[in-house]
């Protein structure tokens, strides 16, 4: 499929829009670092909370979804939507502590919680193994989405498309930092949901599927459900008991962290005022769960009518490589569907989607290489403009170190299961270290290296054909292990020096008993202890979003008295949500 003078008008218009913001803060941003990375910590929760749901719309994120579906069904979703748990967890337990923190980035968190050469050890290793190295991984499968949809809809191979790529999101990021990042955010989202679901129309009204009552009463009902089929014990665990009772809270994963990290929690920390941070990421997650996904998932099911198979991909589009060839391939493929000028404003939308997404990915690695490595290990004294300067060096290093990596990939779902792999067994320490005194930096040392080494162990033994492990398996055995060694090396080593303890609670007054003897002695009282009422607002965020979601799907499955019902308890969750946060006292709050 080739796009005529009409689509490249129509992108050069969308991409005019999306790229302008660079130019407009491009001096602010050369500053200082403050700017740069935070924005001058002045942003508003909306813009906040939308540029995190343009962060995670991505080119990779609807050929994901596209994988899931076509090979589990709908319900193979809850791989991602189970992160919904942390996002609450985030937005009602951790967001105002955050922001209270003053931090420029979440890795200075460490040596504020934590004291002495491990503590700053924790923070160069992680600098270099979350900025770098682990961001890259990440850039890389955003990165090699778009080649997929460049190679169906351009005709590009891998080697032009990264190209360009390197050069639309070297451009913009250089230029703009954090506040032309953000604000270009809110108008690359707006052009995406525009995209998208012109995309899904497109794929129901195909004469394969015949509409949505087309949809839904040719596909197995086992593919359109919401939950997997209890009756089948194994599919069960794996799609639903896990994801929900193990992956959120153990899992390190860029958008969805325990305790919030990356640029979630440098979002929080750029927002102007501890409300404006919760406002931002309660946004982001409503937005992310309940309003994005059924324009990605009904283009996945049509695609199951339309490609049954890959060989019918591949016979429609011979022009593929083989190589490139999985069901993430699928959506692009479905959006050859389009005429043309719809098919110019796919482009412009997935393309701004990959440029948001790159931005802040490449804004913050970067000020984790230049903030909490360079500026702390290398040059403290360096001035300001000298680190603006080194920070678009390190933006320009990063992109040529995805595009790297990227050669290496070849699905979206394998990536992402790599990526959780990765990040599996580190999430309690990342919740606990805020409400238990006793955690220190040899705790986090231990549980990065031992679920890295544990990861990648099992992942060759896998790949050689050793042993006979399922995803699920792998996750668990790397858990459970890496728990198990980073709490016996938390009792095994010395606790933090009571002073650096006492000048955290008294900056960050976090409740919970986890704290009570350090918080006496600093304060002299101990605080109100709210968690009980987080605990209860972050169930009703739950119940709302979840509810919100499948409304929308039984609206699309013509199932109007299941979507009313369902309206309502999402409707009723999210009224006594309202009422409890006006009157909520802030669980940091003193006695």
């Amino acid at each position: 499929m080739q796009l005529n003078a009409l689509d490249w008008w129509v992108v050069a218009a969308c991409l005019a829009a999306a790229f302008a913001p660079a130019l407009w803060f491009a001096r602010r941003a050369g500053r200082g670092t403050d700017e740069f990375f935070a924005s001058g910590r002045a942003a508003p929760w909306w813009l906040i909370g939308t540029s995190m749901v343009a962060t995670t719309f991505s080119t990779d994120t609807p050929n994901l979804v596209t994988d899931l579906v076509r090979g589990g069904g709908v319900s193979a979703n809850w791989a991602w939507w189970a992160f919904l748990v942390t996002g609450m967890a985030t937005v009602f337990f951790f967001a105002r502590m955050w922001r209270r923190s003053g931090a420029l980035t979440d890795l200075e968190f460490y040596e504020m919680r934590y004291s002495g050469k491990p503590a700053a050890a924790v923070r160069g290793v992680r600098a270099v193994y979350l900025g770098l190295l682990f961001n890259a991984v990440i850039m890389a499968t955003v990165t090699l989405a778009a080649v997929k949809i460049a190679h169906v809809l351009l005709g590009w191979d891998r080697t032009t498309t990264i190209l360009v790529c390197m050069a639309l999101s070297i451009g913009f990021s250089v230029m703009s930092g954090l506040w032309g990042v953000l604000v270009a955010d809110m108008v690359q989202f707006a052009i995406a949901m525009v995209g998208v679901i012109a995309a899904a129309r497109a794929a129901v009204n195909a004469p394969q599927v015949g509409g949505l009552a087309g949809l839904v009463e040719k596909l197995d009902p086992a593919t359109l459900a919401f939950f997997p089929d209890p009756g089948n014990s194994s599919v069960f665990v794996s799609v639903l008991v896990v994801p929900l009772a193990v992956q959120w809270w153990s899992v390190w994963y860029p958008g969805a962290e325990p305790g919030g990290g990356s640029y979630i929690a440098q979002r929080m920390l750029a927002a102007k005022s501890e409300d404006h941070a919760l406002g931002a990421v309660l946004w982001f997650n409503a937005a992310h769960y309940a309003l994005r996904p059924w324009p990605w998932i009904l283009v996945a099911l049509s695609s199951i009518l339309v490609f049954p198979e890959l060989a019918d991909i591949q016979a429609a589009l011979p022009h593929i490589n083989e190589n490139l060839l999985g069901n993430d391939i699928a959506y692009p493929a479905m959006l050859t569907l389009l005429p043309h000028g719809l098919l110019g404003l796919l482009v412009a939308s997935l393309t701004s989607a990959y440029v948001s997404t790159m931005s802040t990915h490449l804004n913050w690695g970067a000020s984790y290489l230049v903030h909490d490595l360079y500026r702390r290990f290398l040059r403290p004294d360096a001035d300001e403009r000298h680190l603006v300067r080194v920070s678009r060096f390190a933006t320009v290093g990063l992109m040529a170190a995805a595009a790297g990596v990227t050669l290496l990939l070849e699905t979206a779902g394998d990536a992402f299961r790599l990526l959780l792999s990765f990040g599996a067994g580190t999430g309690l320490i990342y919740l606990l270290r805020w409400y238990w005194w006793r955690i220190n930096a040899w705790s986090e040392i231990s549980a990065m290296g031992v679920s890295f080494l544990v990861s990648f162990g099992v992942h060759l033994l896998r790949r050689g054909g050793v042993v006979e492990l399922s995803s699920d398996a792998q996750l668990l055995w790397t858990v459970g292990i890496t728990t198990a060694c980073w709490l016996a090396v938390t009792f095994l080593t010395r606790p933090v020096e009571r002073e650096v303890l006492e000048a955290f609670v008294r900056r960050i007054r976090p409740a919970g008993p986890g704290w009570r003897a350090v918080r006496v002695a600093a304060d002299g009282a101990a605080p109100r202890d709210g968690l009980p009422r987080a605990l209860l607002s972050m169930s009703l965020g739950c119940l709302a979003i979840y509810c919100a979601l499948f409304t929308v799907g039984s609206v699309l499955y013509g199932q109007i008295g299941r979507a009313v019902v369902l309206g309502m308890i999402a409707s009723g969750a999210a009224g006594v949500l309202i009422r409890v946060m006006r009157k909520a006292t802030p669980i940091d709050a003193d006695a």
